[in-house]
Parts: structure tokens; sequence; C-alpha cells
């Protein structure tokens, strides 16, 4: 298993209350997979990926990365984990305003020291980028810049690819191609991935669907 997640409970103190999100959640993830999360707002399904990343640490339970204990990394082993070993592509396209699109693509994967110039022009032609390299994100349309987050992503050829809401701000024709493209790309590289959506339809278009209800696995 590339991702496996045993008895993992998070809890947050509110209002001088304890509340529980995370209620036991044991989820795995083979290489090549692809799987989405789906549930009602609040589940905590993105909770659950923000532990999975290390942005945050579970009160109990653990996180095996590929053999890496996550749940007993210190903040420098997470932030490491995350930039050599993770893709994160959130709704938020989160790209460097003052970097052109072939400097954002390539920005994770340089800074891992894992830059391949072929991988690179591979995924720029299927992400039908080519025309677009020289622009910043200012120029680009949503579905524009939600391609460039997923090839950045994708560059440094992560063990896991993590996705919240990834095509929250596209229309419905945008969101279908743009999936599918991931899905494709993900094959390629035989990492696992996992996709938080609320859409059933995207939902379906991935190998596997769980359900996060009570903070539990249904």
């Amino acid at each position: 298993m590339m991702l496996t997640v045993r008895d993992l409970h998070k809890s947050y103190r509110t209002s001088g209350e304890e509340l529980a999100v995370l209620r036991g959640v044991n989820l795995s993830l083979k290489a090549g997979e692809s799987v989405s999360l789906t549930g009602e707002s609040g589940s905590g399904k993105s909770t659950l990926l923000h532990l999975i990343a290390g942005l945050d640490r579970a009160n109990d339970g653990e996180i095996d990365l590929d053999g890496n204990l996550v749940s007993r990394m210190s903040d420098a082993e997470r932030a490491a984990m995350r930039r050599d070993r993770l893709g994160l592509v959130f709704q938020q396209f989160n790209l460097i305003p003052s970097l052109s699109v072939a400097d954002n693509l390539a920005f994770q994967a340089r800074i891992a020291e894992r830059y391949d110039s072929a991988w690179q022009a591979e995924l720029t032609e299927r992400l039908g980028l080519d025309p677009l390299l020289d622009r910043y994100p200012e120029q680009l349309s949503g579905g524009q810049q939600q391609r460039v987050a997923i090839g950045r992503a994708l560059a440094a050829r992560p063990l896991v690819l993590l996705a919240d809401e990834p095509t929250g701000n596209l229309d419905e024709k945008t969101a279908d191609g743009v999936l599918q493209l991931t899905c494709d790309l993900v094959a390629r590289t035989g990492c696992a991935f996992l996709m938080v959506t609320h859409s059933a339809r995207l939902a379906m278009m991935l190998d596997r669907q769980v359900h996060l209800s009570a903070g539990r696995i249904a």
C-alpha cells in the first residue's frame, strides 16, 4: 500500500467543548489507484487530507506513507515529505503570481531536486499549456490555472496526489475534462490519488469511492 490510515482520530476544542471530527478513520490506497472521498459538509474530509499532508497533527492513530509514519514526523520532516513525496491540489490554485507558467510548473520539482525536463515537456503537452508558458497566472482562465496547478503537483512525480475539491471553481464540462486528464496522468506516474469532492458525478470517474460520515468511513 502506498498510503494507509489506521484508526485516525482528530478533535478540536471550541467554546470550551471538545468537538470530535474524525472518530477512527481507516483508509488505504495502492500505487496507481484513484479514490474519491465524499461526505457532507463538516464530515471531516478536508481535515483528513490536511492530516495526511502533515499540515495538522492527529490526536491518535497512524498515517503510513510508503512505510514512513507521518504521525511521528517532526515539523521539518513533514515539510520535507510534502516537498518530496506529495502533490497537493486545492480549489484555490495557489500559483505564484510573480512566476510564469513554465516556472510555476517546475517550481516544486526544482526545490525537491527532481526536475526532469522530458517529463516537464510531456506534462506541458498533455495539459495543453505549450502556448501559455510565458504567461502569468493572472492572464489565465480558471481552467488553465487549474491545469498548471495539477502539472506542478505531478512534476516532481509524487508518491501520493491529494486534491481537495480541485474542480470546484470550474464549470461542469471543464471540470470533467480536467479530472479525466488528471486521472490519465496519475495512471502514467503510478502515484496514488485521493480526491475530496461533493460531486457524485466526479466521484464515479475514479477507481473507487469512499464516504465519510460522522467521522468514520461508511
